[in-house]
């Protein structure tokens, strides 16, 4: 008998989630062709340096409004309780294999949420910071030394926003069953009883 499934993201969920993806290897590429000249190469993907460097700061005020778009939709999903911190708390047992302490979850875990909230205000950084030195728009009304400190910020979380979303897909490839959810919208209810125990009663009215 087939496994019943069920809906954990609509299609637009996912189509913004892809796009969220697309531009986020977009100004994360670009952007690492200005960070080091090893990287400097990677400007062919987008048609040279000069191209490279007008298309980064698009590409990633794009990707900022994408995530915005997911934020307004889930970010009271996201919000901390005491469980996702005794999930925190055990989530080195987890690692090892020992699932026996981990507490029910609802739709996120804490290490979800914390994903989460790492990926929120990384990309505001980047996004204010990136303003301040976009040549020609806004860089000319800052001063030099703020433009200075901006390109620090702005490198700093630049590499947060990148291990977080390492950390994203090693998780998401890791638990068995997650990504079928950002490709068919969809999850079995044993994935969801197993993971997001909390989740499923929700979604299947299940009061044991």
């Amino acid at each position: 008998m087939a496994a019943r499934l069920l809906q954990r993201y609509s299609a637009g969920d996912r189509t913004n989630h892809w796009l969220i993806v697309l531009f986020f290897l977009g100004a994360g590429l670009s952007g690492l062709a200005f960070f080091h000249p090893a990287f400097y190469f990677l400007t062919a993907l987008f048609g040279g340096g000069t191209w490279a460097r007008i298309l980064h700061p698009f590409m990633g005020l794009v990707m900022a409004l994408c995530f915005i778009v997911m934020f307004m939709k889930l970010w009271r999903h996201n919000r901390m309780t005491e469980a996702d911190k005794e999930w925190m708390r055990h989530s080195g047992d987890m690692l090892r294999g020992d699932k026996s302490h981990m507490p029910p979850v609802g739709r996120y875990n804490g290490g979800q949420k914390l994903v989460f909230w790492l990926m929120a205000a990384s990309l505001l950084v980047l996004v204010l910071t990136g303003f301040i030195f976009w040549q020609p728009w806004f860089a000319d009304s800052f001063p030099i030394l703020a433009r200075r400190i901006a390109v620090v910020l702005h490198a700093l979380s630049a590499t947060v926003l990148i291990l977080t979303v390492i950390v994203h897909v090693y998780a998401a490839i890791w638990i068995r069953g997650s990504l079928r959810a950002m490709t068919r919208g969809t999850v079995t209810e044993g994935w969801a009883r197993q993971n997001h125990a909390l989740w499923h009663r929700e979604m299947t009215n299940d009061r044991r």
